[in-house]
């Protein structure tokens, strides 16, 4: 297998998990980053010696030596890089959600029908062990006709505040359990009736954020997504999900309460499964998503996982239900 030359855009925390993920698997050669802030592009070039530095995503993108770029900038500076990425002829992997708004979503799939590249959003939820073999189960029929669901995924405050400048609760991490519901069923959300609230109206989004979907399979789907449990919470990520359908049930509890830390400090169960470090490697199931991107584009694939027409429908359905808890009104697809 041929490495891949990559580039990495955004250099945030998650953005580093891309560098250092990346450089754990032998198909990929991170040959490139960028960000606008020098100290910190510096900061990474030298932590992981990357003899590339950009401080402009379009200087990256002119570079041939780069076959494949990952964008993790803010969603609402998804659009601009990622067009600008496909017209260069790169493989592009997008963080989720693929883009702040539906119209956005839109223009990155116009964009794709002129390219013969991969493109896949990192919806990482659908490569962990426990949701795909659910997938599986639901897949073989074991569970009959899906009939309700319900997920949560709360967060500490502490863990949220710089996010809650960018997105609200429910479109930063509603994302995750809805897309994987829609994933499930095969079904598409009919109408949604939401409501949320900012337990910190200092911060511009809301923190709290229930919906209830109808999909038109007539499937129930509720999401929760609380970003403001007490600071002393114990889980990285409180993460749990309920599958019932006519013949058989999936209960999911994905907090992490199965590897659990007690010190002087309290008790506490650290995310360990998703991005974890063990003996200095990177580990988890951000490593097989990209594993899983790298040898689609070794085969010269399209990803199939998910597509960025799922990528699209899930923005729009959370979107959808800010604007019911805006409105106060059930909407409809």
């Amino acid at each position: 297998m041929k490495q891949i030359r990559c580039g990495v855009i955004g250099l945030g925390w998650f953005g580093e998990h891309h560098v250092d993920t990346l450089q754990q698997l032998p198909q990929a050669d991170v040959v490139a980053v960028c960000t606008r802030r020098e100290e910190r592009l510096r900061e990474i070039a030298g932590k992981y010696h990357i003899g590339k530095t950009y401080t402009d995503y379009r200087d990256l993108l002119a570079d041939d030596d780069i076959d494949l770029v990952t964008i993790v900038t803010h969603v609402g500076d998804h659009l601009e890089p990622t067009l600008a990425a496909i017209e260069a002829g790169k493989h592009v992997f997008l963080e989720k959600p693929m883009a702040g708004t539906v119209e956005e979503c839109d223009r990155i799939l116009a964009a794709l029908q002129s390219t013969d590249k991969a493109f896949m959003v990192g919806h990482v939820c659908r490569f962990d062990t426990v949701y795909a073999l659910a997938k599986e189960e639901i897949a073989a029929g074991h569970l009959g006709t899906i009939l309700s669901m319900h997920a949560r995924r709360n967060l500490a405050k502490w863990i949220t505040e710089s996010h809650l400048q960018k997105l609200s609760a429910l479109f930063g991490d509603g994302v995750h359990d809805l897309d994987l519901m829609l994933w499930f069923t095969g079904a598409k959300p009919k109408s949604v009736f939401a409501m949320t609230s900012n337990s910190r109206p200092q911060l511009p989004h809301d923190d709290i954020g229930w919906a209830m979907y109808r999909f038109d399979n007539d499937a129930i789907a509720v999401i929760e997504n609380v970003w403001c449990l007490p600071e002393n919470a114990p889980f990285a990520i409180d993460a749990r999900m309920e599958i019932i359908g006519t013949d058989g049930a999936i209960y999911i509890d994905n907090s992490g309460s199965h590897y659990t830390l007690l010190t002087r400090k309290g008790m506490n169960f650290p995310q360990s499964t998703y991005w974890p470090k063990v003996h200095g490697l990177r580990r988890g199931f951000l490593k097989e998503e990209f594993d899983y991107f790298l040898k689609c584009i070794d085969r010269g694939e399209k990803p199939t996982v998910i597509t960025p027409e799922e990528s699209r429908m899930v923005v729009d359905a959370v979107l959808k239900a800010e604007q019911s808890a805006r409105e106060n009104r059930i909407v409809a697809f």
